[in-house]
């Protein structure tokens, strides 16, 4: 294990990933990155562990080892990994009417949708309906009763439709109809309170001071009314819109968005998410059955995402390797999935081995970034 002590880059690197280091070194010096964070979970044991660059745009204050960022779609995992808790513990069937649980979600076409149709994007109910603006889904209850009495946009089951922003709605609903607590406090209390992780969906106040900015990505000039306002493409990313600007509010921090709001680090990242690439063990802990992270990888949808036009492998809770949307991934046992603007999560089976990626300063696209991309082949290429 080589200690680096530079003014870029700090922390802690194993030998066998020296090239991820470089990478990460390299990006750093070149102004790609401003700030960020790297970590690697192998094994149970953290053997990369970098951070450097700044928090500000003005580069007058260094990324601490605690600093922490909102990571928007790597939430999701979070989230995924809260219902598969229950869904281990026999609470959720995967395979029951939503309806079961949320008797309400059970009218106008949703009667048969399944928990494993919420997990995996394949529900049909992709965003909502409007008019709703990017404050009404602060309330977490009031915007899943929404969902509630809407109908699918597709059939259910065919087909996947990203949910951009309501896939914490949707499924923290279903834990808190289970469990009767919300999805940050089920996930704080059962998952990152017990592993130490330092990641919050639903931030208090108290860690705003070690929150970075995120430096928004250039806008993109697209006049959505060319694309027709009941594609369902328009009404998943537009149901509400995502704002940059609003993620330093603190309405939206210290809301439970468990599409998009979470905030953490890649220590924190890679250590929950190990659990998963540990085969459901971590720390004497059997967290999840082989049977529970074998239906991770039971594929739900493989074609082009209807709602991002991407295309994508869905199994139950996460993406799997897909040759053209990340051909840096090997097509083994390995779960993924990316948060826009570059954040990047990704759980190797067979190497018992968890990468994580966090940063403040977004690249344009949905789905990872040159500089993700560096750091992926870094760790992942020919291995």
């Amino acid at each position: 294990m080589t200690s680096i002590e530079q003014n870029a880059v700090q922390g802690s690197c194993g030998d066998e990933f020296a090239s991820l280091r470089t990478a990460f070194d390299e990006q750093l010096a070149a102004g790609e990155e401003l700030g960020a964070s790297i970590a690697v979970v192998q094994g149970g044991e953290l053997v990369v562990d970098l951070w450097g660059g700044h928090v500000d745009e003005a580069r007058t204050a260094p990324w601490q080892r605690d600093t922490i960022v909102n990571v928007f779609s790597i939430t999701k995992t979070m989230t995924a990994l809260s219902a598969l808790l229950l869904v281990d513990r026999g609470q959720i069937d995967l395979d029951a009417p939503v309806a079961t649980y949320w008797p309400e979600f059970g009218r106008n076409g949703k009667e048969h949708i399944t928990p494993r149709q919420l997990l995996s994007h394949t529900s049909g109910v992709s965003g909502w309906e409007k008019p709703i603006e990017l404050e009404d889904i602060y309330d977490g209850p009031a915007a899943a009763a929404r969902l509630a009495a809407q109908e699918p946009w597709w059939e259910p089951g065919t087909a996947s439709g990203y949910y951009v922003l309501n896939y914490g709605h949707l499924i923290g609903e279903l834990i808190r109809r289970v469990d009767g607590r919300s999805l940050g406090t089920f996930f704080a209390e059962e998952i990152a309170g017990p592993l130490d992780a330092d990641f919050h969906i639903g931030t208090p106040a108290s860690e705003f001071g070690r929150i970075a900015p995120l430096v928004p990505p250039p806008a993109l000039d697209i006049d959505w009314s060319l694309m027709g306002e009941d594609s369902i493409l328009v009404k998943s990313v537009t149901s509400p819109i995502l704002d940059y600007a609003r993620t330093s509010d603190t309405a939206w921090r210290q809301a439970e968005i468990g599409a998009a709001n979470g905030h953490g680090n890649a220590r924190s990242i890679a250590r929950i998410q190990s659990i998963v690439a540990g085969g459901g063990r971590r720390d004497g802990r059997q967290w999840l059955s082989n049977r529970t992270i074998d239906e991770i990888f039971a594929v739900q949808s493989d074609g082009v995402d209807l709602a991002i036009l991407t295309p994508l492998k869905f199994g139950t809770g996460y993406g799997l390797p897909h040759a053209d949307t990340v051909p840096m991934l090997p097509d083994r046992r390995i779960c993924w999935w990316a948060g826009i603007g570059g954040s990047f999560v990704v759980n190797d089976l067979d190497r018992d081995l968890t990468f994580a990626y966090a940063m403040n300063r977004m690249a344009p696209g949905l789905i990872g970034s040159d500089r993700a991309t560096a750091y992926l082949a870094a760790t992942f290429g020919e291995r």
